[in-house]
């Protein structure tokens, strides 16, 4: 994943977590892309997150969004499991995914999703989007597809200005083809608020800014009405050598039911990830091998569902 563009809407919880994470709020409409990407640059230095404002998405039309999203949700599980996930796109029933495949105890997460793709692009072949049939959602499908097109646009600007964070053209991702055909897609989560009676570790998938920290200190991340939570992927992690880091991020078990759209940004499947020559030198050689992005993208969905 390149990034990932989140937004949440949830209760307030019955107790706080330890700690809350404090992130900068980046105002991806201001005509000064330099100033803007220079604090995109701190905040993935010091934090891998940040919230974006003004990015042009409505907050009445996110609201539809998690309107159409709970209502599917809300679908008898017989409706649901007609749109099991085929390969990357369609419904995952709760306990079936494992964002962290090294917690060997757990029975996964504490979560139902659903995923879907572009109708055009990488991620259609060799299976297409399914949709609720409109009978039942006759409105879903167009609010979803709608929302894809306007949060993808945000994604192009925010790479953007992660390029000239990173001391490159504001069009360098589109010039090497990494958006030609991205593999982008839309995830519609829901967290249930009950807490499974049990002995064993079950989490949803509040961030861990020191991956090799132990044990890992996890902080809430408070939602800011009308903003984006915006983290840096994996990939993009790879291409700036470890300067722009990923940081692991899951939702814990808060015993309030949550709901969460994120929007995923990933390179086209042929695209070679490789460390950009902005982030090495003699000293500070590459870090990572080059990859492929689909090969990369596939490892990690293995690891998610196959553990």
């Amino acid at each position: 994943m390149l990034l990932s563009i989140k937004t949440t809407v949830r209760e307030k919880l019955d107790y706080e977590m330890e700690t809350s994470v404090v992130l900068p709020i980046i105002d991806i409409s201001s005509p000064d892309k330099i100033s803007t990407a220079q604090l995109i640059r701190k905040a993935c230095l010091e934090h891998g997150f940040f919230y974006v404002k003004n990015h042009g998405i409505s907050e009445e039309f996110m609201e539809g969004v998690f309107k159409e999203s709970k209502s599917f949700f809300n679908l008898p599980l017989d409706e649901k499991m007609s749109l099991l996930r085929r390969d990357l796109l369609g419904y995952t029933p709760l306990y079936a995914e494992k964002l962290d495949p090294s917690l060997t105890s757990s029975t996964g997460d504490s979560k139902e999703s659903f995923y879907f793709g572009s109708l055009e692009g990488a991620l259609v072949q060799p299976y297409p989007n399914q949709w609720p049939p409109e009978d039942l959602l006759p409105s879903w499908r167009q609010t979803m597809e709608c929302y894809y097109k306007n949060v993808l646009s945000v994604g192009r600007k925010l790479l953007g200005l992660i390029a000239l964070a990173l001391d490159l053209d504001e069009g360098f991702f589109e010039q090497i083809g990494a958006l030609n055909d991205p593999a982008a897609v839309v995830r519609l989560l829901r967290y249930p608020g009950e807490v499974i009676s049990s002995d064993v570790e079950t989490y949803g998938a509040s961030v861990c800014r020191d991956k090799s920290r132990q044990p890992r200190v996890w902080e809430d991340v408070p939602g800011i009405r009308g903003a984006f939570i915006v983290n840096i992927g994996d990939m993009m992690e790879r291409w700036s050598n470890g300067l722009f880091r990923s940081t692991l991020h899951r939702v814990m078990p808060v015993r309030k039911e949550r709901y969460s759209v994120v929007f995923f940004l990933d390179p086209n499947p042929d695209c070679n990830v490789e460390c950009l020559e902005s982030c090495c030198s003699k000293t500070c050689p590459p870090r990572f091998p080059p990859i492929l992005a689909g090969d990369y993208i596939k490892e990690r969905f293995r690891l998610t569902y196959d553990s």
